[in-house]
């Protein structure tokens, strides 16, 4: 299940164009190459998008709060970050503020749970409180 795309303001385009300029940004086919212990991955989503069905594996640490709770979660500012959000708006601009506060390997996914969610990786989503991991299939 893809968000659906929202259109966006020209102010707030020009302020994600400006962060992932300077930011590191990874394809979701170069994500799936990556060795699951090589990295954390990241859902900078608000509380209600991670609720509706988050990546299987992920940790949440919303764009309002993760600048507050990264150092006590992830410590190691060397270590590799993969952030999605919706798209990659948000995360490019969670990568920037990361990397202003010294993580080095701050990462945004391209294309986001959109992405995710098209190349039908695992999904786990709250039902009635409980998580259920999926394997989400694309149908052509």
């Amino acid at each position: 299940m893809s968000t659906p795309h929202k259109k966006h303001n020209p102010g707030f385009l020009a302020l994600v164009n400006d962060a992932k300029s300077g930011v590191k940004q990874i394809g979701i086919d170069e994500y799936k190459a990556l060795p699951r212990e090589d990295h954390f991955l990241i859902d900078v989503r608000e509380d209600h998008e991670w609720a509706a069905g988050h990546a299987t594996g992920a940790l949440h640490l919303s764009k309002g709060i993760i600048e507050r709770d990264i150092e006590t979660a992830i410590p190691d500012k060397s270590a590799n970050l993969i952030l999605y959000c919706g798209g990659g708006y948000r995360s490019a601009l969670v990568a920037e503020a990361l990397g202003k506060m010294g993580y080095a390997n701050a990462i945004s996914l391209d294309g986001g749970w959109s992405a995710w969610n098209d190349a039908g990786l695992p999904v786990t989503r709250e039902a009635n409180g409980l998580s259920t991991a999926l394997k989400t299939q694309r149908r052509e």
